[in-house]
């Protein structure tokens, strides 16, 4: 498992094999009990900002935004924001995509170039290990013995971990989100799954890209997560069923009937004011970088991940005039059943922990003050327009055919009216 000592040690061992070459091992991994989520909820801090970026921009033990001597009041242009190193990074952690051949070859690659070549201390899930295929690797058993291993949910990897790379599809960047759950350090996506919405990068070449963003050339986009709480109805000598429970989520918070037959009827407060009831089939909050999933799916706007904002978009709602809103980041969302609401409403995070919610507990949601540092291919603007065509096909139709100029001339219905008298021959008698 994981503690202070285990990880210094790595990084010495790390730091020495780059002076000389590399050699040994880094000791077997001790590991600590993950700390409960339940007690960190103190830890949380709800975000005032209203503007990008996010006020924590120290991601991990290494990385941190450039700093720009042309910041006002704080507020920096998200188009400015580049990664930084303080000092080198030595830790990775390499999320793969599991039950996936096809990924094994690139995995392979990416691990044995980062510890032979790089001397870096690999972070890996044992689950990945646990892959009988790479066993027909020959040349994977040599690194093997030097990764450091850990379970999610077991496992907390806070502060020991400098970059992290995901091999896959959007999924592998929902999941590294989650195993972080206050700092995240900055993470590099390559497409090797389906959609590849929020992975930029193409495996092709994937030296150079990497070595690009070690040496600190790379443009970041702050992919705000939400920080969600659920609270628990009281029992009557004024203790909780449950203590909270705090998620942060990645794309969206989706509210819904579950499998009653009924419509859902769940209140929405806004900073502590009654907005308004949803009846319908239920409810979603996202992010701006889940406006492009769930949301958009649901017939809401997509907003680019540097937009501060918490959209809310209601599922099949039962009104015509109840359209999709963006609300300011940085409010605070609460939803509960209705009084007179027929059945409990279910909630799950980015798709996971599914749960009942029943008359008397409430779900918070607001913008956290620990994003998701995603780093760019090229540069915000252009990963995300790219994004928008090549995965969505956004505004995608043929074109229209130029006019050809002298078929228009022949064709042309413009003519005057003089050019119509003196072609126009009238046929009539004279008058005598």
């Amino acid at each position: 498992m994981l503690n202070e000592q285990d990880l210094a040690l790595a990084r010495a061992l790390a730091a020495e094999s780059r002076e000389n070459s590399p050699g040994g091992s880094p000791g077997p991994l001790r590991k600590n009990p993950l700390s409960s989520v339940i007690d960190k909820l103190n830890t949380f801090r709800r975000t005032r900002s209203l503007n990008a970026p996010s006020p924590i921009q120290q991601f991990g033990p290494c990385g941190r935004i450039m700093k720009n001597s042309a910041m006002v009041m704080q507020i920096q242009d998200p188009a400015s924001q580049r990664l930084t190193w303080y000092k080198p990074p030595l830790t990775v952690l390499v999320i793969k995509k599991v039950h996936d051949a096809t990924i094994l070859t690139p995995f392979v690659q990416l691990v044995h170039w980062l510890v032979h070549d790089k001397s870096m201390v690999v972070f890996v899930e044992a689950a990945v290990l646990d892959d009988t295929l790479l066993k027909e690797y020959g040349d994977f058993t040599s690194v093997r013995e030097r990764l450091m291993t850990f379970r999610a949910g077991t496992d907390d990897l806070t502060d020991k971990i400098d970059f992290i790379i995901c091999l896959g599809g959007d999924g592998t960047l929902l999941h590294a989100s989650s195993l972080f759950q206050q700092s995240v350090p900055p993470v590099m996506a390559f497409h090797l799954g389906s959609l590849g919405f929020l992975t930029p990068f193409e495996f092709n070449n994937f030296q150079d890209q990497v070595m690009n963003v070690l040496e600190g050339h790379a443009a970041l986009t702050l992919r705000s997560r939400l920080q969600c709480v659920v609270l628990r109805k009281t029992t009557e000598d004024g203790k909780e069923k449950k203590k909270p429970t705090t998620i942060l989520v990645l794309n969206e918070v989706v509210v819904d009937r579950g499998p009653s037959p009924y419509l859902s009827n769940i209140d929405l407060f806004l900073d502590g004011k009654h907005i308004t009831s949803v009846q319908g089939d239920g409810l979603i909050v996202s992010t701006p970088t889940g406006s492009t999933a769930y949301a958009v799916a649901a017939g809401a706007s997509m907003i680019h991940p540097s937009v501060p904002a918490i959209m809310v978009t209601p599922i099949c709602p039962h009104s015509l005039s109840f359209r999709p809103i963006v609300v300011p980041a940085g409010v605070e969302l609460k939803i509960a059943l209705s009084p007179e609401a027929r059945n409990a409403m279910w909630v799950s995070f980015d798709g996971r922990n599914r749960q009942a919610l029943q008359h008397g507990d409430s779900l918070y949601v607001t913008t956290s003050v620990y994003p998701v540092p995603s780093i760019c291919a090229q540069d915000q603007i252009s990963d995300w327009f790219d994004s928008l065509a090549e995965c969505l096909h956004w505004n995608v139709r043929k074109k229209q055919k130029q006019i050809d100029e002298l078929s228009d001339m022949t064709h042309s219905s413009s003519d005057t009216l003089e050019e119509i008298d003196a072609n126009h021959h009238d046929d009539r008698p004279a008058d005598t």
